[in-house]
């Protein structure tokens, strides 16, 4: 399977996909639809009293796993580009991202606790999707494939699109003022970088947890975090030397203290640390 994955969309890294509206509309609708069918699935089964899930108290040895979940919590800002952009007027626009961080909260709770008061703490699999697939929780062999197979259909559609987005992101790190690549580092290096890395990881890892929380702990915090925080910082301080001290901006955000960069910071080093003893500890478990 993984090589028929790689043979079928590798070759989209070395070309430039066009018109990607109609792949991210068609993953988003998969999407939604994916995740009610598991909310209303989930909901019927625990209304006519099939529930397994007995969920135990809150306990201090998860806080570690608590900083992984946190820092896997970023993907919901994909969402933000496309609200924010289409807005001329901004005067409300800190409302909105509020609401928008409102309701993706909302989901991911009925999503979660529907799951664990649904299923069993041992039955719970690393791709939720998969508990979907027993005929017991639902006969409908259409909708189990469609779980079943979901997390391929969006790989599948959205694998070309972060592939050349990283590849010109490669070219625009090494890019060198009033200069070109030649032909091969330009469509044979780049794209082979981009590609290989990945590949080898998905043919030599078979934990989809550990490969989750290494790539939280570190890819995720620094992209979270660490980016976010240091580009705060230096561009207030590049604005104050642009604009001056004195110029108002009526867009202010209410996280503008130095604080809150610094708060940032401390959290993300916390993440760092919590989530690495929860790997250290879970496999010296084993």
């Amino acid at each position: 399977f993984q090589a028929a994955f790689t043979l079928l969309l590798g070759p989209f890294t070395f070309f430039n996909v066009q018109k990607t509206k109609y792949l991210q509309i068609m993953t988003s609708l998969m999407r939604w639809i994916a995740f009610i069918l598991m909310i209303i699935l989930a909901l019927i089964r625990i209304s006519r009293g099939q529930a397994e899930g007995h969920p135990s108290m809150a306990q201090l040895s998860g806080i570690r796993n608590l900083f992984g979940v946190c820092v896997y919590s970023f993907m919901c800002q994909h969402s933000l580009p496309s609200l924010v952009t289409p807005i001329s007027k901004k005067k409300h626009v800190n409302k909105l991202v509020l609401l928008d961080y409102i309701l993706i909260l909302a989901f991911y709770s009925l999503l979660s606790f529907t799951a664990i008061y649904c299923f069993r703490n041992d039955t719970l699999m690393d791709m939720y999707t998969l508990n979907f697939t027993n005929c017991e929780i639902i006969n409908v062999a259409f909708i189990r494939y469609f779980l079943g197979l979901f997390p391929v259909f969006t790989i599948s559609t959205n694998f070309p699109i972060i592939a050349v987005t990283l590849r010109n992101n490669w070219k625009t790190l090494f890019h060198r003022e009033g200069g070109t690549y030649p032909w091969v580092v330009d469509r044979i290096v780049f794209p082979a970088i981009t590609l290989v890395p990945p590949v080898l990881v998905a043919f030599c890892t078979h934990d989809l947890e550990s490969l989750v929380g290494i790539t939280g702990a570190y890819a995720g915090n620094g992209i979270q975090y660490l980016i976010p925080a240091f580009l705060a910082y230096c561009s207030r301080k590049d604005t104050q030397l642009v604009f001056g001290s004195g110029t108002v901006n009526k867009h202010l955000s209410p996280f503008r203290h130095t604080f809150w960069i610094v708060f940032v910071l401390i959290w993300g080093f916390s993440c760092f640390v919590f989530v690495t003893a929860n790997i250290v500890l879970s496999e010296s478990k084993l």
